[in-house]
């Protein structure tokens, strides 16, 4: 395949700068390796809290950013020569595949594992190169391949966490947070065959979310952790849900939505973390023996869960379109301005 004589990259050079866009040499995989031509890479909350939330990043900076990443191999090193010429979605987190923790079935949790636009260069460019054996490929069908980026964090993440919980039909799932992840918690759950109650401080948002897969919602505005408590138990009456054994995902990623998630542990509930924040809450863990409760944290998800999560966006079980909003590569500056700003209300899909 004809390959480009350089590279375009938009790079960090230091937390709290603009991003810098440079022409680089062509990157040549290596063995066990492939080079992607990408097609869209999603921004997501991570890649602003590397810019300006105080979260370092593994490599050290110039670094480019974005792991939110679809597109289309263009070279391969040797032994993974069968990719050339497919398009694929690139797992947010890459384990080696080989550890203790990933023979075990915690891939998220190897300690050898790569994430693009962390450990190494990442989507916000034209090319870039990657451990080949773990990407995933995909047949876009009525989709443009730019539009399958956000599952490689936004869908995917959700989706193990329903996997973690157990989510099944006829339970209650509670999700916190109906943003760039907790849209697709909702939508996942609901296809999963549970009903969903949504929580958020967004009177719009969560009027949409009625409209994919939320039974009911909760104004969070002005309610403390057991206003929300409240709140939820009076939804879950109207509905007639069962009082116990909820399922809790708290994807704000703030302290208040943890509080209020910890709040909502019922008696054999479960409550899993996805949101991040640098915030500390208190809680007392006794309740966690008194309720026999479970609370777990989820980090990314595992490449093999990956065909199924796609799967649910190709039947359109779980919409995509309606949350998502492409953009130019080169307004890659302006749009994080925005997203700041918090003037954007879908998730920007950057496209070289």
């Amino acid at each position: 395949m004809m390959l480009p004589k350089e590279i375009t990259a938009w790079q960090m050079d230091a937390p709290g700068q603009p991003l810098v866009k440079r022409s680089l040499p062509v990157p040549t995989p290596g063995p066990g390796e492939a080079l992607l031509e990408v097609a869209g890479c999603g921004l997501c909350h991570t890649d602003l809290s590397f810019l300006y939330g105080g979260v370092k990043t593994k490599k050290t900076p110039p670094l480019t950013l974005g792991h939110e990443i679809a597109g289309r191999v263009v070279a391969a090193g040797s032994g993974q020569e069968s990719l050339v010429g497919k398009s694929v979605v690139v797992p947010a987190v890459l384990p080696c595949g080989e550890c203790a923790l990933c023979r075990s079935g915690h891939g998220t949790a190897c300690r050898k594992q790569v994430m693009p636009g962390n450990d190494l260069d990442g989507g916000f460019a034209s090319h870039l190169v990657l451990p080949a054996r773990h990407l995933v490929p995909v047949d876009p069908r009525g989709f443009e391949l730019w539009e399958l980026g956000v599952i490689a964090d936004a869908v995917t993440t959700p989706y193990q966490a329903t996997e973690r919980a157990g989510v099944k039909p006829g339970d209650v799932v509670v999700v916190i947070g109906v943003g760039g992840i907790g849209t697709y918690g909702v939508q996942v759950s609901a296809a999963r065959g549970a009903t969903v109650i949504a929580i958020d401080v967004d009177a719009a948002r969560l009027e949409n979310i009625r409209r994919f897969g939320a039974a009911a919602t909760v104004d969070a505005s002005g309610l403390d952790a057991r206003g929300i408590k409240d709140a939820v138990k009076a939804q879950a009456k109207n509905l007639q849900l069962a009082p116990h054994a909820w399922k809790v995902l708290e994807m704000s990623g703030t302290a208040a939505g943890q509080a209020a998630a910890y709040e909502l542990l019922t008696f054999a509930g479960t409550v899993g973390f996805i949101g991040f924040t640098m915030e500390k809450v208190s809680v007392r863990l006794g309740n966690l023996m008194a309720f026999d409760a479970t609370v777990f944290g989820n980090w990314g998800c595992l490449p093999e869960l990956y065909p199924a999560a796609i799967q649910l966006v190709l039947d359109e079980k779980v919409q995509i379109r309606p949350f998502s909003r492409r953009f130019r590569l080169d307004e890659i500056n302006d749009v994080i301005a925005k997203v700041r700003a918090h003037e954007l209300r879908e998730r920007a899909v950057l496209v070289p």
